[in-house]
C-alpha cells in the first residue's frame, strides 16, 4: 500500500492524510452516533449489559463492513454527476472532499450532542448534494445537471419510504405477537418485569431474540453505513492521487479483457438497435473530438469514445503498464459509456430483454472502476467498530423511553429490531443506502401506536424536525464551504 503514495509532493501527501483522517473521523462519529440505535433496545430491555452489547455491536459492525461489498458505496458516489467524477484534479478533489466531510461531521456531532436520533445517511447525502449544486453554480452548469437527480430520487425514495414501512411493519409484527401470545411475559416492560416478577432480565427466548436481532442490526448497519465511508475514501483517493486509484491496478488480465469485450459488445448492441438509438447516439456521423470540453459526457460522442477506449486497451493485460494519463482517460471513457448506457436504458422502444443485456454490459464495464482496496475496507471497518464502543448513552434513553408515553416492552423491542434488520438487509441487496436511525425509531413508534402506549409529541417532533432539516442544512453548509474553498483555490 505504501508504494502507492511514494513520489507524491509533500503538500499532496499531507492533504491526502488529512482527508483520510476526516473520512475515518466521520465513520468513527457515525459509529457512536448511529450504533446507539442498534444497541438501544437490547440495552434498555436489559437483554445485555451495556459494555457487552456495545462491544459485540462493534464487532458485528466491523464484520458488516468487511463482508458488505461496495454496491452502496458507489450508489453514494454516483449521487455526483458523471461530469464531476471524471474531472480529476487534486485541488478540486480536496475542496470537494473537505467541504462535504466538514459539513457532515459538524451536523453529526451537533445532533449527537443533543441526543437527537438524526441520520448520518441523510447528513452525508445532503453534503454530497450541496457540493454538486455548488459546483454547478460555480461552473455555470444548469442546476438540473449539477446532481445525478435520478440516483438522488432513488436514494431519496428509499430514505423516505423505509421509515414509513418500518412504522407499519413493526406495528403489524407486534399485533401478531399480541394475537399469538396475548398473556406472554414478553409484553411487559423492564420496570414491570422487575416489580412483578422480581427479575432483572427478559425471559430466555425473548432475550435470545433481542440479542440476535441487535447483532443482526449491527451487521446490516455496518454493511450499509460502512459502505458510505468506503465510497468517501474512494472519492478522496481518486480526487487527490488519481494515477494510482482511477482504476483497480490489481485487476487481473481476465477482468481487463472482460472490460474490453464489454466495450466491443456495447458497440455491437448499439449497431443492432441503430433504428431506435441512431439519432440519440449520432451513429455513423462524424463528431469532432473524443469527449466534449470541460469533461462533459455526450451521448452523441459514444462511437468515438468506444474507439478510443478499444485503442487504449489494445494489448493491455496489466493496468500498471498504462501511463498515468492513459489510466485517467480509460476511467473517463468507461464512466461516460456507462452514463450513456443508463440514459439509453430509459429510452422508449427497447425491448425488456435488450435492456437486461445492457444492464449486464454496464456491470462488466465498471468492474475495474467500482472497487475498493482491502486496506480501505479494513480502515473503515475499524473506525466504525471502534466508534460503536463510545457515546451510546445519549440516544438509548430517547429510543427506550422518550418516543412512547410508556416504556418499551420486550415484544416491542423485538418487533422494532427484527423489522429494522430485515429492511436494512433488503436495502443492501438493492444497493440502496437507508437510515438505521429512522428505520428503527419509526419502528419503535409503530409499536407504541400498536400497543396503544401513545407517542410523546415533543420527542417525535424533535426527530421529525431533525429529519426535515438535515438535508437542507447540510446542503447549504457543504455548498457554502465548497464555494469558499473553490474561490480560495482559484485566487
Amino acid at each position: 500500500m505504501i508504494d502507492l503514495f511514494s513520489g507524491l509532493d509533500a503538500w499532496v501527501l499531507v492533504s491526502l492524510l488529512l482527508a483520510l483522517t476526516f473520512v475515518l473521523a466521520f465513520e468513527f462519529i457515525n459509529g457512536f452516533h448511529d450504533t446507539a440505535n442498534a444497541v438501544a433496545t437490547v440495552i434498555y430491555t436489559k437483554a445485555m449489559p451495556p459494555h457487552l452489547a456495545v462491544f459485540f455491536s462493534g464487532v458485528f459492525n466491523f464484520l458488516g463492513v468487511l463482508l458488505g461489498g461496495v454496491g452502496v458505496a458507489y450508489a453514494i458516489v454516483h449521487l455526483l454527476p458523471v461530469e464531476l467524477l471524471i474531472n480529476v484534479n487534486t485541488g478540486h478533489g480536496l475542496a470537494m472532499v473537505f467541504s462535504l466531510l466538514a459539513a457532515a461531521i459538524a451536523w453529526n456531532l451537533g445532533t449527537w450532542y443533543f441526543g437527537i436520533p438524526a441520520s448520518s445517511s441523510h447528513t452525508l447525502i445532503g453534503s454530497i448534494l450541496g457540493v454538486g449544486l455548488a459546483n454547478a453554480l460555480i461552473n455555470d452548469i444548469p442546476l438540473a445537471d449539477g446532481v445525478n437527480w435520478q440516483k438522488a430520487i432513488d436514494i431519496g425514495a428509499s430514505l423516505v419510504f423505509s421509515p414509513m414501512a418500518g412504522f407499519l411493519v413493526a406495528a403489524l409484527v407486534l399485533i401478531g405477537l399480541k394475537w399469538w401470545r396475548p398473556l406472554s411475559k414478553m409484553h411487559k416492560t423492564p420496570e414491570q418485569r422487575r416489580k412483578i416478577d422480581d427479575k432483572k432480565h427478559p425471559p430466555f427466548w425473548n432475550r435470545l431474540v433481542l440479542v440476535m436481532s441487535a447483532m443482526a442490526m449491527s451487521f446490516v448497519h455496518g454493511s450499509n453505513d460502512g459502505q458510505k465511508g468506503i465510497g468517501l475514501i474512494m472519492l478522496v483517493l481518486i480526487g487527490i492521487v488519481p494515477a494510482q486509484f482511477v482504476l483497480d491496478l490489481n485487476s487481473t488480465t481476465y477482468q481487463i479483457e472482460r472490460t474490453r469485450d464489454a466495450t466491443l459488445h456495447l458497440s455491437q448492441f448499439y449497431q443492432r438497435n441503430a433504428s431506435t438509438l441512431g439519432e440519440f447516439l449520432a451513429l455513423g456521423k462524424s463528431v469532432e473530438g473524443d469527449l466534449p470540453e470541460k469533461f462533459r459526457c455526450n451521448p452523441q460522442q459514444t462511437e468515438p469514445t468506444i474507439s478510443a477506449l478499444l485503442h487504449t486497451l489494445k494489448g493491455v493485460s496489466d493496468y500498471h503498464s498504462l501511463p498515468a494519463d492513459s489510466r485517467i482517460e480509460v476511467r473517463r471513457y468507461l464512466l461516460c459509456l456507462d452514463d450513456t448506457a443508463k440514459k439509453v436504458a430509459k429510452l422508449p422502444g427497447l425491448e425488456a430483454r435488450e435492456k437486461a443485456d445492457l444492464d449486464k454490459l454496464r456491470k462488466d464495464l465498471t468492474t475495474t472502476t467500482e472497487y475498493a482496496p482491502f486496506w480501505v475496507i479494513l480502515a473503515v471497518a475499524l473506525a466504525l467498530g471502534l466508534g460503536t464502543m463510545i457515546g451510546w448513552k445519549r440516544v438509548v434513553l430517547t429510543i427506550g423511553e422518550k418516543i412512547g408515553k410508556q416504556g418499551m416492552t420486550y415484544a416491542q423491542g423485538m418487533s422494532a429490531q427484527i423489522t429494522a434488520a430485515s429492511m436494512i438487509g433488503l436495502a443492501n441487496i438493492f444497493s440502496l443506502p437507508v437510515s438505521t436511525t429512522h428505520v428503527l425509531s419509526s419502528g419503535v413508534a409503530g409499536t407504541m401506536v400498536a400497543n396503544k402506549s401513545g407517542l410523546q409529541g415533543g420527542t417525535v417532533r424533535t426527530i421529525l424536525l431533525a429529519w426535515v432539516l438535515t438535508l437542507p442544512a447540510t446542503v447549504a453548509l457543504s455548498a457554502g464551504l465548497f464555494w469558499l474553498a473553490s474561490k480560495a483555490l482559484g485566487s
